[in-house]
C-alpha cells in the first residue's frame, strides 16, 4: 500500500488475503508426529514462512528452533478448515531452519497451504481500513504505549500481535512521525521472550544518563506478563533513535511487594523537585507511585485510586502529567489519567481522569472519590497515554476501539487504530478544574478541499450538503451551532442506502449525543460469529440502559452522550472528523471530546439538518476533504 504515512522500510511485500507467494516448495519438508508436533525442515530458508489463519480456531504454537533457550513458541491460529488470511512469519534468510508446530491436527488446512516466500504483500485488502488513522500494516493492535519525542520524530510504539488480527503474542510495534499525521511503519522494536508477552509501558530520553547507556539514550519500561513469572516491570534501552532495543540482563526491575495479580503499564517521568525519576504503574483498583536514581533500583512511595472514579474498575495505562489551570503556568495541576475495564458510562472501556496535588510522594485529588471526570465521552477512546520529551505541549494518543468487541469488528487484514492526537490542557467551570483534549493543530494538513456553507437557519425541514466527492470517506467539520428555540437539533452523516450516524444537541436534557444504532454494521456479535472478546464483558443493567439517550440494542448499537454544561455560552462549536470507521466529535476546544466507531457499508456523502421544537442557527459551516 502505497501512501504517504506508509512508507515502508520494513521489508514485506506477500498479499494478505490470498496466497500469492513465488518460491521452491521442494525447499520445505513436513515430518508429522502426530497431533502434537510437526516439525517443518528447511533447507536454505528464504525470507518469510507464510501461515494461513483461521480466526475461530483455537492457538497452535509455532517456533523456529535454534537450541537457545531464549527460542519462544508463537500462539498462532493455524488454518483447521479454511484459510481467512496470510501472516509471515521471519526466518533466518539464506541458512537451514526448522520450525516446530504443534497442537495442530495432521488433516488440518494449513499444512496444504503454508508456503515459503521472499516477499509478503502488504497492499491495503480491507474496506474499513481508515484514510488518515494510524494502523498497523496488518495483525492486530491495541494500546499506545512509549509514546516519545526525539530528534524530530514521534515514536509511536504500540501492542501488537504480527500473527493475527486477534490479540495475542505482545510485541511493541513501532511507527514513527514528523508530523502526528503521516506515519512510517518500522519493524517490531521489542518481541515477546521468555519473560513473557511485552505488555505496555513508556519510553523516556535519558538526558542525565541516568542509567549509564549514554546521553539521550532511549529508556524503556514495559511489563512482562505470563503465568509462570506474573506481571512484572522490565527495562530496556535503544542507543538507534528507537528502532531496536536491547534489553536489561537483569530483568525485572520491579515486582509486586504484595504479589499482586494485576501490576502493569509502568508510566516514568523525571520530577524535578527531587531531581528523580518517578514511576506510576496500576496495580489493581490502584495506582502506585515508585521513585528511582538510575531507573535500575525503584523505592516505592505511595498509592492511590482505592474507590475513586466510576465503579467497578480496573486500572489501568496510566499517565501522569502538569499542565497549567487556564493557561496560567503559575498555577499548576498534576493530572492522573486512567484507563479503566470496564467502567465507561456505555459500556466496557473508558479513560477517566483526577485532577491534584502532588508533593513528590503523595497525590491528593481535589474531588471526592465518586466524581468522575472523562477524558472522552465516546465509547472507542481508551489505553490513552501521552508523549513525553514533548516541551511545552502535552500529546495524547488513545486506541480506538472497546474490549467489548474489540476482536470482533468486521475487519480481517489488521485490527486496531488509534483515534486522532489530542492535545490536553485544563480549564475551568463552574469552580471545577476540567481537562479539554482538542485534536493537535497538525490535523490541519490532511485538508485538501474546502467548501463553505452559507449561514442556514434551520426549522425543522432538512437541509442537505453533499459531502464527499463518493471516492474518499476522509471529511472534516465545523460549524457554529445556536440552538435558539430549539428543543433539539442536530445533522445525519448519510449514506445512498440510509445508514446514518446522528449527531444533535438535547436542549431539554443538556446533553450532546452520537447516535450510531443505524450507522451501517451494527451486530458485531452476529458479524463476528459469537466468538467473543478477549476481556473482560460486563453485562449492562436495564437501570443502566435507561441512561442512555437511544435505544440499545447491543454493546455497539446505541447513542452515546456528554452534558452540555461543560460549555460556555449559548452558541456551541463543533468540530467533526469522519473517516472509513470512525466518528470523532471535538466541542468548544475539546471540553467534550466523543470518539465513536462506525461500520457503514457505502461511504457517509451527505450531512441532513434537523431540528425539533423550534428554529436554530447553523453558522461558519465549513467542509474540508481530508487525505493523505
Amino acid at each position: 500500500m502505497e501512501k504517504n504515512f506508509i512508507r515502508l522500510t520494513w521489508a514485506l511485500t506477500l498479499s494478505v488475503g490470498l496466497a500469492a507467494c513465488q518460491a521452491p516448495q521442494n525447499n520445505l519438508v513436513f515430518e508429522h508426529q502426530g497431533d502434537t508436533l510437526t516439525l517443518l525442515h528447511i533447507e536454505k530458508a528464504p525470507k518469510y514462512l507464510i501461515l494461513p489463519i483461521q480466526e475461530s480456531c483455537n492457538e497452535g504454537q509455532v517456533k523456529l528452533v535454534t537450541g537457545s533457550p531464549a527460542d519462544v513458541a508463537m500462539d498462532i491460529r493455524l488454518a483447521v478448515d479454511s484459510v481467512e488470511y496470510y501472516v509471515p512469519f521471519e526466518l533466518p534468510e539464506g541458512e537451514r531452519a526448522t520450525v516446530a508446530i504443534a497442537r495442530v491436527g495432521e488433516k488440518a488446512v494449513c499444512w496444504e497451504h503454508i508456503q515459503l516466500a521472499d516477499t509478503f504483500d502488504t497492499r491495503n485488502t480491507d474496506y474499513y481500513r481508515p484514510e488518515y488513522h494510524h494502523t498497523p500494516l496488518f495483525g492486530w493492535m491495541n494500546d499506545a504505549n512509549g509514546l516519545v519525542y526525539k530528534d524530530g520524530e514521534y515514536h509511536l510504539y504500540y501492542q501488537y500481535n504480527p500473527y493475527g488480527s486477534k490479540w495475542g503474542n505482545m510485541h511493541w510495534g513501532h511507527s514513527v512521525s514528523r508530523d502526528l499525521i503521516h506515519w512510517q511503519h518500522l519493524k517490531p522494536a521489542i518481541a515477546r521472550d521468555t519473560l513473557g508477552h511485552i505488555f505496555s509501558g513508556s519510553t523516556v530520553v535519558d538526558h542525565l544518563n541516568s542509567a549509564g547507556y549514554g546521553e539521550d539514550a532511549l529508556v524503556a519500561f514495559y511489563t512482562s506478563a505470563s503465568d509462570a513469572h506474573g506481571q512484572i516491570q522490565c527495562m530496556a534501552y535503544s542507543k538507534d533513535n528507537g528502532r531496536t532495543y536491547t534489553k536489561y540482563e537483569k530483568n525485572p526491575i520491579l515486582t509486586p511487594f504484595d504479589g499482586l495479580k494485576d501490576f502493569r503499564d509502568p508510566k516514568v517521568f523525571w520530577y524535578e523537585p527531587a531531581k528523580k525519576w518517578y514511576m506510576i504503574v496500576s496495580a489493581d483498583k490502584n495506582m502506585r507511585f515508585y521513585s528511582s536514581d538510575d531507573m535500575k533500583e525503584w523505592t516505592y512511595l505511595s498509592q492511590f485510586g482505592e474507590g475513586y472514579g466510576v465503579q467497578p474498575n480496573q486500572f489501568e495505562c496510566p499517565d501522569f502529567i502538569q499542565l497549567p489551570v487556564d493557561g496560567d503556568t503559575s498555577r499548576m495541576k498534576w493530572v492522573m489519567i486512567v484507563n479503566i475495564n470496564p467502567g465507561c458510562m456505555f459500556g466496557g472501556s473508558a479513560t477517566e481522569y483526577f485532577v491534584g496535588d502532588f508533593d513528590g510522594k503523595t497525590f491528593r485529588c481535589d474531588t471526592k472519590p465518586n466524581v468522575t471526570k472523562w477524558l472522552d465521552y465516546g465509547k472507542d477512546h481508551y489505553a490513552t497515554v501521552c508523549f513525553s520529551n514533548t516541551a511545552g505541549r502535552t500529546i495524547a494518543v488513545p486506541w480506538m476501539s472497546n474490549w467489548q468487541y474489540a476482536n470482533i469488528t468486521p475487519i480481517r487484514q489488521y485490527r486496531g487504530a488509534n483515534a486522532l492526537p489530542r492535545e490536553l490542557s485544563l480549564y475551568t467551570k463552574d469552580g471545577e478544574i476540567y481537562v479539554a483534549a482538542d485534536a493537535v493543530k497538525e490535523t490541519e494538513s490532511l485538508r485538501q478541499k474546502t467548501k463553505k456553507v452559507e449561514n442556514l437557519a434551520v426549522k425543522g425541514e432538512y437541509q442537505v450538503e453533499h459531502l464527499t466527492d463518493g471516492v474518499k470517506s476522509g471529511v472534516e467539520l465545523e460549524m457554529d451551532i445556536t440552538p435558539a428555540s430549539a428543543q433539539t437539533v442536530g445533522f445525519d452523516l448519510m449514506n445512498g442506502k440510509g445508514e446514518k450516524a446522528r449527531i444533535y444537541l438535547d436542549m431539554k436534557a443538556g446533553r450532546i449525543v452520537m447516535d450510531r444504532t443505524e450507522s451501517g454494521i451494527t451486530d458485531l456479535p452476529k458479524w463476528g460469529n459469537n466468538k467473543g472478546s478477549y476481556d473482560v464483558h460486563v453485562k449492562e443493567t436495564d437501570e443502566h440502559r435507561k441512561t442512555l439517550s437511544v435505544n440499545y440494542q447491543n454493546d455497539f448499537a446505541l447513542g452515546t452522550w456528554a452534558p452540555l454544561s461543560l460549555c460556555e455560552g449559548q452558541t456551541y462549536h463543533l468540530h467533526v472528523f469522519v473517516d472509513k470507521c470512525s466518528v470523532e466529535i471535538f466541542v468548544d476546544g475539546g471540553r467534550i471530546a466523543m470518539t465513536n466507531l462506525v461500520f457503514p457499508t457505502e461511504v457517509y456523502d451527505s450531512l441532513r439538518f434537523f431540528t425539533e421544537g423550534g428554529e436554530a442557527q447553523v453558522e461558519n459551516l465549513t467542509i474540508y476533504q481530508l487525505g493523505l
